[in-house]
């Protein structure tokens, strides 16, 4: 039986998945993106040029390989229409190889308004939303009021965003208003809706199904972070999908038992953005130079993200709900010029050391316990195999392997498409 690989973040989020994905891309036949919308920034490095997707999947530059856009994305026309723009720019030629499925829901302009104006009406309490409209459109799908991609091929489908713009513009009434000029911001919408159209539209269940039946080597991607899962995140300061393997088989259509390899991804430290429990956050000078070595800004909002060291209790928590087989470290060569660096082995919480997280990170106060490792204060970038690594390095990550009981199979020393390890 022909299984699906997963690919999928450990943290929360920004953990390096557009890199990898380009690099495995070359194994498969087929790249799916399976939850998640234009939230997501994933950003790739080679040629001199570095490009950020935000909806495509991430093996959209390796010729002759199918992207898939699964039903379990949510989809903005504008942003996609733009990043499709920037690709022909690039000559990327992705015209008959960029499938969406029909089940894929829409991001119209009044979710994005919504969006800011609850985000708005919270104050203090802000979530740290995007304010691309996931939330919303998330809500409506479950709502069963969402629009699909399917549906702008109905001759009822102006109809159809009418009434659900209208609904729209009633719960705008009990938030704040915010600056939203929804008349130019429709007239984009609608005029992206003719490159929309333009792509092959496909039931992707079947589509999916299919080609593993035929034998396709396929490769399932996920955006966000496991710790930003709906289910399983820090609740309330998650996304609205489910970034955890689970949602590959609602996201693509497919059965639990088709899925194989999963390669969890994991910075060599940790970072956050927005609001939300944070436990080895190092809101200091260490944090601040973890922030300047890894150039840790969002890549889709710019946003400065918040730093700290690696939380091996929150990796042993989200290796066992995704069933992660190979580890993905990125990002290693950012530790390069620290003399110390820290692992969190546990949290100390209610008076006792614990390796569980506790039902709520929001409201218990973590104090996570730390293990030092001696820095190698070297560069990485000779390093084209485990073994020429620092003795140091190898020290730090054959700890991890053995606290984490997974092995790493990948290791990241750069930005760059070709600074990978493969063990």
């Amino acid at each position: 039986m022909h299984k699906i690989d997963v690919i999928l973040g450990l943290q929360w989020g920004d953990e390096g998945k557009g890199k990898i994905v380009d690099y495995l891309a070359n194994g498969y036949d087929i790249v799916a993106r399976f939850q998640g919308g234009p939230n997501a920034g994933h950003t790739l490095k080679f040629g001199g040029n570095k490009y950020v997707l935000h909806t495509v999947p991430s093996g959209i530059f390796r010729e002759n390989l199918i992207n898939l856009i699964g039903n379990g994305v949510v989809l903005d026309p504008v942003v996609f229409q733009r990043e499709l723009r920037s690709l022909e720019q690039s000559d990327v030629q992705f015209h008959s190889r960029l499938l969406i499925s029909r089940k894929a829901h829409l991001i119209l302009p009044t979710h994005r308004w919504l969006d800011a104006a609850s985000e708005a009406h919270k104050g203090k309490l802000k979530i740290g939303s995007t304010l691309k409209g996931i939330g919303p459109t998330y809500m409506d799908k479950t709502g069963r009021n969402g629009l699909r991609v399917g549906d702008v091929e109905l001759s009822v489908f102006r109809e159809q965003y009418e009434s659900l713009k209208t609904k729209h513009m009633e719960l705008l009434k009990i938030y704040p208003a915010v600056p939203f000029d929804l008349q130019a911001e429709e007239k984009a919408w609608f005029e992206s809706l003719d490159t929309l159209r333009s792509l092959p539209f496909v039931d992707g269940e079947y589509y999916i199904n299919d080609a593993l039946a035929a034998g396709k080597k396929i490769l399932a991607e996920g955006a966000q972070g496991s710790m930003l899962d709906i289910d399983f995140g820090t609740y309330p300061f998650v996304t609205s999908s489910n970034t955890v393997t689970a949602g590959v088989c609602t996201g693509l259509g497919i059965a639990p038992q088709r899925v194989g390899r999963v390669i969890g991804i994991t910075k060599a430290y940790c970072t956050r953005v927005g609001g939300g429990p944070f436990p080895t956050e190092q809101d200091n000078e260490t944090g601040d130079q973890l922030r300047r070595e890894g150039q840790e800004f969002g890549s889709t909002t710019g946003r400065p993200r918040r730093c700290g060291w690696i939380d091996l209790p929150q990796l042993r928590y989200t290796i066992m709900l995704n069933g992660v087989t190979d580890i993905c470290m990125t990002k290693i060569d950012v530790l390069n010029f620290f003399t110390e660096i820290k692992a969190a082995t546990h949290y100390r919480f209610g008076g006792r050391e614990h390796l569980n997280l506790p039902f709520d990170l929001c409201h218990v106060d973590i104090e996570p316990v730390f293990k030092s490792y001696r820095g190698w204060n070297a560069s990485l970038d000779s390093a084209t195999t485990f073994e020429s690594l620092p003795d140091e390095t190898r020290t730090y990550l054959h700890d991890l392997e053995k606290y984490l009981g997974v092995p790493v199979k990948m290791i990241s020393t750069g930005p760059e498409r070709e600074k990978l390890i493969v063990c």
